[in-house]
């Protein structure tokens, strides 16, 4: 038995169609303001093929740049004046941000019904009640994931393996929304095995490569791999692997995601979603 892939590249250009769709039919611009912090290589290499992304689907993208030097108060100053102009539909924040800089802190300023990367805390918290639409991407993308493969979510058993505040704790009180029945682990949760393998949706989103072994899988689950770790391969050179080991765990689920080419790519459309959600209110 092999998994059928749950291909994040494919699901996600088909959001970005229906997005490009979605623009043309409102005849209203739509605009995402990133502000970046510092001479990050890295954050700025994903800030320019973020806004080729956005230029893809018909977005404006504006890109706000502060300093290296820029402290707590510069960037919350910037991040409070984008709240107050009524152009401005649609804030994001990219990181990291300046040693010292609590981004948590500098996140919860944006304003909610602007906050399309869904890290405010009310936008966590209306998850809760139900509000999907700017709810944190990657949660987003995980469950649009599970859902794509038609498995009944409504009593099925979801074990979580992770519970940070915008990813794994996200995904479990959707699952729950959708009337499954949710395990969440930590890294305290004994027995993590006996768990997963109960699990006809498995979801591991721990940051720890290749925590989830095939002989945890159950036998025809969905396994959804949010895990995005740099190791060093057998040749010396620099991979990404996931938080599943992908080749014996496709070996006994149903269908599982891949790392890259997963959530990762499901994560931008999200992102792109939220922001037209945001704009055509």
């Amino acid at each position: 038995m092999s998994a059928s892939i749950i291909d994040g590249k494919e699901l996600s250009a088909r959001v970005r169609a229906d997005l490009v769709t979605r623009i043309h039919a409102a005849n209203r611009p739509v605009r995402l303001d990133a502000v970046l912090v510092g001479s990050d290589r890295a954050a700025a290499i994903y800030a320019e093929n973020q806004a080729k992304t956005c230029t893809a689907v018909g977005i404006d993208y504006r890109l706000h740049r502060l300093p290296d030097g820029a402290g707590y108060d510069d960037i919350a100053g910037r991040i409070l004046l984008l709240n107050t102009e009524e152009d401005v539909r649609a804030i994001m924040l990219h990181l990291p941000l300046p040693a010292g800089v609590d981004h948590e802190r500098i996140q919860a300023l944006i304003a909610p019904e602007k906050d399309v990367e869904g890290v405010n805390p009310a936008n966590i918290g209306n998850v809760v009640y139900g509000r999907r639409s700017l709810v944190p991407c990657t949660a987003l993308a995980s469950v649009e994931m599970i859902e794509s493969t038609g498995v009944e979510l409504r009593g099925a058993r979801c074990v979580i393996v992770g519970a940070s505040n915008i990813v794994g704790k996200p995904i479990a009180v959707l699952l729950m929304r959708a009337e499954a029945t949710v395990i969440s682990t930590n890294k305290f949760t004994k027995n993590l095995a006996e768990l997963t393998r109960s699990a006809d949706v498995l979801v591991a989103a721990a940051g720890v490569p290749s925590l989830i072994r095939g002989d945890m899988v159950k036998p025809g689950a969905v396994v959804v791999d949010v895990g995005i770790n740099r190791v060093t391969g057998p040749d010396g050179k620099s991979l990404t692997v996931g938080d599943v080991a992908f080749e014996e765990a496709r070996a006994v689920a149903g269908w599982i995601s891949p790392v890259p080419g997963g959530v990762g790519p499901m994560t931008v459309a999200m992102l792109l979603r939220n922001t037209v959600d945001a704009a055509l209110r």
